[in-house]
């Protein structure tokens, strides 16, 4: 049985956050992410050519965007961000560390 909260093998020794696809056909992709005080490099933006959906199933985060907006999630909180909106990480908790279950696709389609 596969459990989204299994950590067992994720080498917490990197400095970058882990991405597991845990299911993908088509336009959609569905991954769990480790963050564990990761954020987004300087001057870096995320900016897909997919819509995103973002659940944070544990810990803290805060999501800034190119305009100055910034969202701050919690255990439970989820938005959406349409494609080509330029997102960065801010912040990522360490104790408990973020799971995130995030989900990529195309609501054109």
């Amino acid at each position: 049985m596969n459990n989204i909260f299994n950590l067992e093998n994720i080498p917490f020794s990197l400095n970058e956050e882990v991405t597991n696809i845990l299911a993908s056909s088509g336009n959609i992709r569905i991954e769990r992410i480790v963050s564990f005080g990761q954020t987004t490099r300087e001057n870096e933006w995320y900016d897909q050519n997919q819509d995103e959906f973002v659940l944070l199933l544990q810990g803290k985060a805060r999501i800034g965007f190119d305009n100055g907006e910034e969202k701050y999630l919690s255990k439970g909180n989820f938005l959406i961000i349409p494609a080509h909106t330029r997102h960065r990480v801010n912040y990522t908790s360490v104790k408990p560390i973020c799971i995130w279950l995030t989900v990529f696709f195309d609501k054109n389609e």
